[in-house]
């Protein structure tokens, strides 16, 4: 172990000397009172230590020891409910050894609880030949999550000892013949949290990542393994929409990071998931989810590692063969943390103060995610979608964070304050919006909801964004200067914005949408368009169209049962061809 001695304290940076033999990003203890630090810069003996906990009172001369192992996270059973801070320390074990709700200093708390035991039951026998990410055996986590216990990834041998029954995390459950000699394993890992855990290869994004929100799934779809971003000012809704995301999107794990949020946002998370009803098992969306805690008044340093933490927690499920998906919540105040230690380093500043090396840390969190083919023999397939919000200083997204985000991911949903204060939610902007995984996902869309699914998607967008060059006419001359057919598009496409864009998160059934329901959704709309259209040019009355009844109908749509669809559908289709009919004052249409 490298041991050294404090020479200077700038807030979370200290830098330490007599450390020549210690490593980039190596773990160290910090004083007497041995605080959690990071190595972040070596300069001949002398060692830049980010701290993760408050610096307060600590003075030049006291010890630096350097534990000669990264920066790791612990994975095993016990992550499924857990709440943890920015480096993996579980809020709730350090609260019952403080006696308060205040973090002490230098608390050494294991991640998974050393005393739990949990029922192993073996899958591999002895003699079998395994490698790393082969399944030893399994562990009911929770109601909903099985946890598969997996050779580590550089770990290679014949089974030579298999156990059965209850153990706890560091007991041996199986003893592996390899080159080297006899190794021991346990149902716990360790894995260094800025590195990215291996998998066989990466698969190309075909398949959507279905989230029940119509917005998104219709217009502005994310692959399984894709990369999101959502920018958007202060009370646009971005959390709200990673509630609804976490809630509904089809994955089977869900990992959410509070990277630098308030207090009571933060607060109002952890009350709210374990509350909230997962609507596959109706059991608590906690049996599920792990959190990731790391509110704007902790160590700023540990705000930094909270994403990489996070990520290769997720890693490690998709690794079991799950569909996980990934919340940053949010990104700015992660850059916000790079920025400040980059300050205290005295390295050169890129734009707005930024670090110049901005754009490549983002890349190398946002291109963790994927769908892959993990380790082990059996092939399995897993998914780690990443979606993160960013919190742009003023809604500006022309502001460094921002720009760099949308360099690397593929989808952008661009969250409005003026249709926010408008109360139309999900505030996304269809205008500026988009998503360049369309093109790869439309074979999928196309086979397995409806052969004209991508029509109509593209038929919709076109009456928005006919709708968008209209409004700047209404605006200088009024509605009665456009011609019959603009004031008809210019209704359908409202039809689009209130009846299918508008979705209330709060409202039972209209809080998620089957693909099914939002097809049939976009049929009607279309429907109203397509057939006023025709009987317009055929001498209909403009008013009546406009007022036909069956709108209001078309406008219900959304709020109907999943169970009652086709026939709801087929009463409102026929309701409209006879309206339209009525139009004309004649039944012959």
């Amino acid at each position: 172990m490298s041991k050294g001695t404090i020479k200077k304290v700038a807030g979370p940076l200290v830098i330490a000397e007599g450390m020549r033999d210690a490593n980039m990003f190596d773990v160290v203890r910090v004083s007497d009172q041995r605080l959690i630090g990071e190595i972040i810069e070596i300069h001949g003996d002398q060692a830049s230590v980010q701290v993760y906990e408050e610096t307060a009172g600590l003075k030049p001369g006291e010890p630096v020891e350097s534990m000669d192992v990264p920066m790791s996270v612990e994975l095993g059973p016990g992550l499924i409910t857990s709440i943890y801070d920015g480096i993996q320390r579980p809020l709730d074990d350090i609260m019952k050894v403080t006696g308060g709700n205040s973090l002490k200093r230098g608390v050494e708390v294991p991640s998974l609880k050393r005393d739990k035991k949990w029922e192993f039951v073996p899958v591999a026998k002895v003699g079998d030949e395994v490698e790393g990410g082969d399944v030893l055996g399994t562990v009911q986590e929770t109601i909903v999550v099985q946890q598969k216990i997996m050779v580590p990834p550089n770990v290679k041998g014949t089974v030579k000892e298999i156990r059965s029954g209850s153990f706890t995390v560091e007991e041996v459950v199986a003893v592996l013949s390899t080159p080297e000699g006899d190794k021991e394993l346990t149902m716990m890992q360790k894995w260094p949290v800025r590195r990215g855990r291996p998998y066989q290869k990466k698969l190309a994004p075909e398949m959507p990542l279905i989230t029940g929100q119509r917005v998104i799934d219709t217009f502005f779809p994310i692959a399984k393994g894709g990369v999101a971003a959502v920018p958007g000012p202060f009370g646009s809704g971005k959390t709200v929409i990673q509630h609804q995301l976490a809630k509904w999107a089809e994955a089977d794990i869900v990992v959410y990071i509070g990277c630098g949020e308030r207090g009571n946002e933060m607060t109002d998370v952890l009350n709210e998931f374990p509350e909230l009803k997962d609507p596959k098992t109706g059991e608590s969306l906690m049996e599920r989810t792990v959190l990731i805690a790391n509110t704007s008044d902790m160590p700023v340093a540990a705000r930094e590692a909270s994403i990489y933490t996070g990520i290769t927690i997720a890693e490690y499920f998709r690794d079991m063969g799950y569909s996980v998906a990934l919340m940053a919540d949010s990104t700015s105040r992660w850059a916000e943390a790079l920025r400040e230690m980059s300050g205290r380093l005295e390295e050169m500043p890129g734009e707005e103060g930024y670090p110049a090396y901005l754009g490549s840390r983002l890349a190398q969190f946002y291109e963790r995610a994927g769908h892959v083919v993990s380790l082990g023999k059996d092939g399995r397939e897993g998914a780690l979608s990443v979606i993160g919000a960013v919190s742009p200083p003023g809604g500006d997204i022309s502001e460094p964070v921002s720009q760099a985000t949308l360099r690397i991911v593929k989808v952008f949903w661009g969250l409005d304050s003026n249709l926010a204060y408008k109360r139309h939610f999900p505030a996304i902007n269809w205008l500026t919006s988009y998503s360049l995984y369309l093109q790869d996902m439309e074979k999928w869309f196309n086979e397995e909801v409806a052969a004209d699914w991508m029509d109509n998607r593209q038929k919709m967008m076109g009456l928005l964004q006919d709708e968008a060059e209209l409004d700047e006419i209404v605006k200088m001359v009024g509605m009665d200067a456009l011609s019959p057919s603009d004031r008809l598009k210019m209704e359908a496409a409202r039809s689009i914005r209130e009846d299918f864009l508008h979705q209330n998160s709060f409202h039972e059934i209209d809080t998620y949408s089957s693909l099914k329901k939002q097809y049939l959704m976009m049929k009607l709309v279309l429907a109203f368009y397509e057939e006023s259209s025709r009987a317009l040019s055929e001498g209909a009355s403009m008013n009546k169209l406009i007022g036909m009844p069956v709108r209001e109908q078309i406008g219900r749509f959304k709020y109907t049962h999943e169970d009652e669809l086709d026939d709801a559908y087929q009463k409102v289709t026929e309701e409209l061809t006879a309206e339209v009919a009525d139009t004309f004052g004649k039944e012959d249409f």
